[in-house]
């Protein structure tokens, strides 16, 4: 029997949970792809989300058509040198939190154009932090349902902390894994046509590493104090 997501009943009239897992709860049942394919991938992208699969079970049937309304963004086809910075701009108009799902091969690693493809990024993680692979040459529309629900494990165990005295999404690195980001790629186009690149974006390991061993280093300070008072 699976576990519901409230903690306890008393008489089926009073319902106890917490704050984080009401949350998760609804982020993760409720997912706003946005709508935008790059490539083939995108073919079984609509397929999953046509009838026979229905991919609206598990709250996700909603595509939006402007990236302010969503929060899941699947990256399905190849992604080229031209078409990375377009990509980077819609995952930035996306709100917090938000999710990138690389679906296909040539999305995952730049699929048969990784050595002679002069012109394909190799990895839209060089791109936008991605959550969860995909791989496929299309992948199945079974697999895009299984790197969904992976998404909303990720999003069932998110915790809700305190920084910088508000409440955010985000998690310690020593709570939940960080999107892998490989480092930097240099985006297509002059600086004053292309505002986002050539430059190095956001190493979200290194923020998670430097995050933790600042909370380490307040807690050493908080632990010698009380020595010391003591």
């Amino acid at each position: 029997m699976t576990k519901p997501w409230i903690e306890g009943r008393f008489e089926e009239n009073v319902i106890t949970t917490t704050v984080e897992q009401a949350i998760n709860w609804a982020r993760q049942s409720s997912l706003w792809p946005m709508t935008f394919g790059l490539a083939c991938c995108a073919i079984e992208m609509m397929a999953t989300g046509a009838g026979k699969y229905d991919l609206d079970r598990f709250g996700a049937g909603a595509f939006r058509a402007t990236p302010r309304q969503a929060d899941l963004m699947i990256v399905a086809g190849t992604v080229t040198y031209k078409m990375a910075s377009r990509v980077r701009r819609l995952y930035n108009q996306m709100p917090d939190p938000k999710y990138v799902i690389a679906m296909g091969a040539c999305t995952v690693g730049g699929g048969p154009y990784f050595k002679h493809g002069y012109h394909v990024v190799k990895g839209v993680d060089l791109v936008v932090p991605v959550d969860v692979y995909v791989p496929g040459c299309p992948p199945r529309p079974e697999s895009l349902l299984e790197g969904l629900m992976r998404v909303q494990d990720k999003i069932n165990g998110q915790r809700l902390v305190k920084i910088d005295g508000g409440l955010t999404g985000e998690t310690p690195g020593d709570e939940l894994p960080v999107p892998h980001h490989s480092g930097y790629v240099a985006l297509a186009g002059a600086p004053e046509e292309n505002p986002f690149g050539p430059q190095p974006l956001r190493n979200h390991q290194q923020v998670t590493a430097q995050r933790k061993a600042e909370q380490q280093a307040a807690q050493a300070a908080a632990e010698q104090a009380a020595q010391q008072q003591a």
